[in-house]
């Protein structure tokens, strides 16, 4: 059995350190050019060049998205910019576009290309062209089940990779193939704009004969025996809901919000049928969520590695998913899991926040300097998220500001520097956190 490659979203250049600090072995990014995230921080050639040299001096990979389905107008001078990531070292782009592919291959022939999950891979023989076409790894396609994943497994060679996401954000549309936000915003979502619609509220309506709209509804007691149309203002659609069934009511409903993909549960069957490397989305999730999630994901694949017979499902593992930003879960297509959607919001589950990052220790006098991200109290309990083991708590004591050393109650500048006396090591990267309640 081979051990899968973790691939984690950087947003930007901490969440990259986050990422690789927390165990994730290759990292993907968005760089100044043709990437699906254009709200990003995204990365200059300068912030690219430290990134990659951070994840090399540490053995890790860096992979560079160019995966926007581009117009004539975005790959003009493109050459120029895919000589800059040649030479910067990248170790790979994620291309869609099989045009964009040939100015690759003819620009940088030795980089190599993966194929984006927005080229829609669901079939071997799609796959099998893709590879003759140039391409070294297959992103395949969300909507892909199990079967057919380890179908594909069989079926290709073993000089084309597998790469499948295992956690994070799904499309309602086909692998992002959609038009929605183009249609009521003018963003375009295959060009990194998108606005989203699929997590907005709507209310149905039905026109009758005569032209006029109605408020349609599934609830008999308030429907004219007439026309079949809901008479009551108060009421939008109402049906006593279980999981597969919608109810929406006076403020509406998210028809297309899909719920978020956790394969948590699922590590040993992914490893088993072969696939190279595990993803997980969320360039434009916070710090914390890198964190938490990269590690729920490491431990889970070196805990199945070391010990197939013995492995075992660790329920903590689904704690640090579920305290930074989450929609409920599913397993996707991957399953027969029928309840994609969530219907009755859109709004992230969250039960702990950030509150600041860990930045130097000093062992001599039990000080650690903290980068704050949230407001924290002096005096509150705090709990650490590292890079191994179980989460511990620790207590906010003596808390100073860094710059001039005086005491402090609050720290309650965004990005400031403070320091607190803690008698129990803290590694650099070490996150804290605390919870909403």
């Amino acid at each position: 059995m081979k051990k899968p490659e973790l691939l984690a979203p950087a947003g930007n250049l901490e969440k990259l350190k986050t990422a690789i600090t927390f165990g994730a072995d290759a990292v993907y990014l968005g760089g100044s050019k043709l990437n699906l995230r254009a709200f990003a921080d995204n990365f200059t050639n300068e912030q690219l060049k430290e990134g990659v040299e951070y994840a090399h001096a540490r053995g890790r990979k860096v992979y560079v998205t160019l995966n926007i389905i581009p117009h004539d107008s975005d790959i003009a001078g493109i050459e120029d910019y895919l000589r800059e990531l040649y030479e910067l070292k990248v170790d790979a782009v994620l291309v869609a576009d099989p045009g964009l592919m040939t100015i690759v291959k003819n620009t940088v022939p030795d980089l190599e290309i993966h194929l984006s999950t927005q080229a829609n891979c669901l079939n071997y023989e799609a796959a099998k062209f893709w590879h003759r076409a140039g391409v070294s790894r297959v992103v395949t396609a969300r909507e892909m089940t199990y079967d057919e994943l380890k179908e594909l497994r069989r079926e290709l060679p073993d000089t084309c990779e597998i790469e499948a996401f295992v956690h994070g954000a799904m499309c309602m549309g086909f692998s992002g193939k959609c038009m929605l936000s183009n249609y009521l915003t003018g963003r375009d979502s295959n060009r990194g704009a998108c606005a989203q619609p699929c997590r907005y509220k709507y209310h149905l309506y039905e026109e009758d004969e005569n032209g006029e709209m109605h408020e349609i509804s599934n609830n008999i007691d308030i429907l004219d025996e007439n026309t079949n149309f809901c008479t009551d203002p108060s009421q939008k659609i109402k049906v006593v809901d279980d999981e597969s069934k919608i109810e929406i009511e006076p403020h509406g409903v998210h028809l297309m919000n899909s719920k978020d993909l956790c394969m948590i549960e699922h590590i040993p069957e992914l490893m088993e049928c072969g696939i190279d490397s595990l993803k997980i989305e969320g360039r434009m999730k916070s710090v914390y969520y890198v964190a938490s999630v990269v590690k729920a994901y490491r431990q889970a694949i070196d805990k199945y590695m070391s010990d197939p017979e013995n492995y075992k499902y660790d329920p903590e593992w689904m704690d640090y998913l579920l305290k930074p930003s989450h929609r409920p879960f599913t397993t996707g297509f991957y399953f027969d899991d029928e309840v994609k959607q969530t219907y009755g919001s859109a709004t992230y589950i969250q039960s702990y926040d950030i509150v600041g990052v860990v930045i130097e220790y000093d062992c001599e006098n039990k000080i650690a300097t903290i980068n704050q991200k949230n407001k924290v109290l002096n005096g509150v309990d705090v709990e650490v998220l590292e890079t191994e083991g179980e989460n511990r708590v620790i207590n906010l004591k003596d808390m100073r500001r860094k710059s001039d050393g005086e005491s402090i109650e609050s720290a309650n500048v965004p990005q400031m520097i403070f320091t607190i006396q803690c008698d129990e090591e803290l590694k650099i990267g070490d996150i804290l956190i605390k919870s909403k309640k």
